[in-house]
């Protein structure tokens, strides 16, 4: 039977498809150290649990509203003005089923075929799928480790064409873990507000997680010429380990975030009941988890680039966001590993997995080869270990 063309151009997501793999590995009883995923090893708030539970008892089971629980959207918008600064009311969020779900939704509503989509390389592997889905184009722009892996107001406005109609912004950025500063997204609003109509898709769900002198800034909030032309995307996923609760939401101008909430209606419904009731306990109530969490991680981010800046030939910039570190190893596939030599990062992150039993996700995936994807969401014994046998395999 003949599948859609639109089936038939997309990939599958190469981060699932890989973990389904490792747990097939895991299951058979090979020790494989998963730096591939991408997801926190900490469990839920137990206040967040708890909430799911109470909802159970409480008979709140049953349909919703299609955009969300009125609580849920107000804690959202309580969320984003507390955090952000940014003045949203309820009716100008959309809870979905994970923040992936409100990028699909916000890209249905807002292109249509041959609309051109900027997406600053490396990107989520998500990204340009989703556009092309809607008929739309991906426009790629790589940005390399002289801007920081980063969008710089040059490249953007160097990319912009009469059919643009939007630029997808990451920041804490997967896979690098790079972080935009306030000025350099004062000098992306500058270009975007000067082009016709361009929308802003502004994807923050790791925003809670930075270190350093890293600091989290909306570009939302840099002034209402650009609040005007952004839609904030971000979830419970990340912050509050909840990736299996599948909540995310979306906030921006009322007439985007009315019109993909009835596309909504027509595709899914409402997010799970109790998993809104957990998410509003989660984003309303006690943030102290929250910050634990991402000591844990801060602690962890130094360990790992420590231990990759000492395997030779491979750089790594220090991220200062997420939980990934994005190792440049273009430099050692010019050398041969086990007799090979290898042409590709994906050839390097195959050998790692066959003889080293490490995963990782090759930059391949990000739009972004000659690196690796490392996530240093496991504990610290898990970490030198496993970049003790990439070491190892590469030293051979």
């Amino acid at each position: 039977m003949e599948l859609s063309a639109r089936l038939r151009a997309m990939a599958p997501s190469p981060t699932l498809a890989l973990d389904q793999k490792v747990k097939a590995r895991i299951k058979r009883g090979e020790r494989v150290t998963p730096f591939h995923l991408g997801e926190p090893d900490f469990d839920t708030p137990v206040a967040a649990a708890q909430a799911a539970i109470d909802a159970i008892h409480a008979g709140k089971t049953h349909y919703t509203q299609a955009a969300g629980i009125p609580e849920l959207r107000a804690a959202v918008a309580g969320k984003l003005r507390r955090d952000q600064g940014l003045a949203y009311a309820p009716e100008d969020v959309l809870v979905s089923v994970g923040a992936k779900h409100s990028l699909y939704n916000l890209f249905m509503t807002v292109l249509d075929p041959g609309d051109e989509v900027v997406i600053p390389s490396p990107y989520w592997v998500t990204y340009p799928d989703q556009v092309r889905l809607t008929g739309a184009i991906p426009v790629i722009v790589p940005c390399g480790p002289d801007t920081g892996y980063k969008l710089t107001a040059a490249a953007l406005k160097e990319a912009l064409g009469p059919r643009t109609r939007a630029v997808v912004l990451n920041s804490p950025q997967n896979p690098t873990g790079a972080v935009y500063t306030r000025q350099e997204l004062e000098d992306l609003a500058r270009v975007i507000v000067g082009h016709p109509d361009l929308l802003v898709v502004s994807d923050e769900i790791y925003e809670k997680l930075v270190y350093g002198t890293s600091t989290h800034t909306s570009i939302a909030s840099l002034g209402p010429e650009i609040f005007a032309r952004t839609v904030v995307v971000n979830g419970c996923s990340k912050a509050y380990a909840m990736t299996g609760w599948r909540i995310g939401y979306m906030a921006g101008p009322r007439p985007i975030i009315q019109a993909a909430g009835d596309f909504q209606s027509q595709v899914t419904s409402n997010p799970t009941s109790i998993a809104q009731w957990a998410a509003v306990e989660a984003i309303a109530g006690d943030q102290s988890p929250v910050e634990a969490m991402r000591r844990a991680f801060d602690r962890r981010r130094q360990l790992m680039v420590e231990h990759l800046s000492a395997i030779e030939d491979v750089t790594v910039m220090d991220p200062g966001g997420a939980f990934y570190c994005f190792p440049d190893v273009s430099r050692r596939l010019q050398r041969p590993v086990l007799g090979r030599m290898l042409s590709s990062s994906a050839e390097l992150a195959e050998l790692l997995l066959e003889e080293a039993q490490v995963s990782t996700v090759p930059g391949e995936a990000f739009g972004a080869p000659g690196h690796l994807r490392l996530s240093y969401a496991c504990d610290d014994d898990t970490i030198r270990e496993g970049v003790g046998r990439m070491r190892d395999l590469l030293a051979r």
